[in-house]
């Protein structure tokens, strides 16, 4: 399906802006350290991780990747695995444009159970996309060893409770909240004053020293720009073009891309015909630093990732052969 118009260009005008970009690299190795996670997983950073999205809503911006039913989304993870996810990312409220809140006691009744039965099946690194510290808390105690807080700590415990947990902590920026970020996004629309770029690295690394100071190791904190979170279609382009210079140095990067709106409008692609414009996305990504993509369709992911790593390593191996074991 395609929302084109004959005729139209549904890019028009999002070339003004942008700069030329040459911080671009394919074939550079990360220098990240690897992370320890509780139980004793490890996060190794010597190529690109995907971490693979598993929904426990009803009403996800992705209509495929609704996991309503228990074991549904247990399946989903475990099939996410079998298709080469490093991690699984339970989210159990969504965060689509005009979601609204769910009370803490609805997270956790969808949240546990799913999480319970996948750590009774699977040693995979598990991440919880919570920003209620409660429901952290629990989760960290059922195996999980990231907390993904898309509000960026907006619950003053949940610092603390990652680094009780001993878990790695995703901040991430968003404008606003779920609720009300497309209303912010249509009105920054066309406005020629945004450094979107200066005002997400200062913002993360505000956060980042912000969870530091609450305990979290310094290693374990992973920053996330937040792409489609309150951003114009314009703002999404720029700060994928210039990624390397949006994070702030040394920590972990990760990115969540898939399928998002803006990739719709510089397609003219609906939702789920957006993939192809995934993945180029998801190049771009990691052409510009990221360490962690975090995706619906994991065995195209992992593809991609394959292709970059073998890139990245053809340059330390002898000339005409095809590195193996990514």
């Amino acid at each position: 399906m395609t929302n084109r118009a004959a005729g139209q260009n549904p890019v028009c005008g999002l070339g003004r802006g942008l700069k030329k970009n040459t911080a671009h690299n394919f074939t550079a190795l990360s220098q990240k350290a690897p992370v320890s996670l509780p139980g004793g997983a490890l996060l190794d950073f010597s190529r690109p991780l995907v971490m693979s999205i598993v929904n426990i809503t009803p009403d996800s911006f992705y209509p495929k990747s609704r996991n309503f039913r228990p074991g549904d989304a247990l399946d989903a993870a475990l099939r996410a695995e079998g298709e080469g996810a490093d991690i699984v990312d339970f989210g159990a409220e969504s965060t689509r444009p005009g979601s609204e809140y769910v009370s803490a006691e609805t997270e956790r009744s969808r949240l546990i159970p799913v999480l319970r039965a996948f750590r009774a099946r699977s040693r995979l690194p598990v991440s919880v996309d919570t920003r209620k510290a409660q429901v952290a808390r629990e989760a960290i105690l059922e195996g999980a060893g990231i907390i993904n807080d898309i509000s960026a700590l907006s619950d003053p415990a949940m610092a603390e409770t990652a680094a009780a947990g001993g878990a790695a902590l995703v901040i991430m920026h968003m404008r606003g909240t779920p609720k009300t970020m497309r209303a912010i996004a249509a009105e920054n629309q066309g406005r020629g004053d945004s450094d979107i770029v200066r005002e997400v690295r200062d913002f993360l690394r505000n956060a980042a020293e912000k969870a530091a100071a609450a305990g979290v190791e310094r290693k374990k904190i992973i920053v996330d720009p937040g792409f489609g979170f309150g951003k114009t279609p314009l703002e999404n382009l720029i700060l994928l073009n210039r990624l390397a210079e949006t994070c702030p140095p040394d920590y972990p990067v990760m990115v969540g891309l898939s399928r998002k709106s803006f990739i719709g409008t510089v397609t003219g692609r609906e939702t789920e015909d957006r993939l192809a414009g995934t993945l180029a996305a998801g190049a771009a990504a990691l052409s510009g630093g990221a360490d962690i993509l975090r995706v619906h369709d994991t065995a195209a992911a992992r593809d991609l990732v394959g292709v970059i790593q073998s890139l990245r390593l053809s340059g330390t191996e002898e000339h005409g052969v095809v590195p193996k074991g990514i």
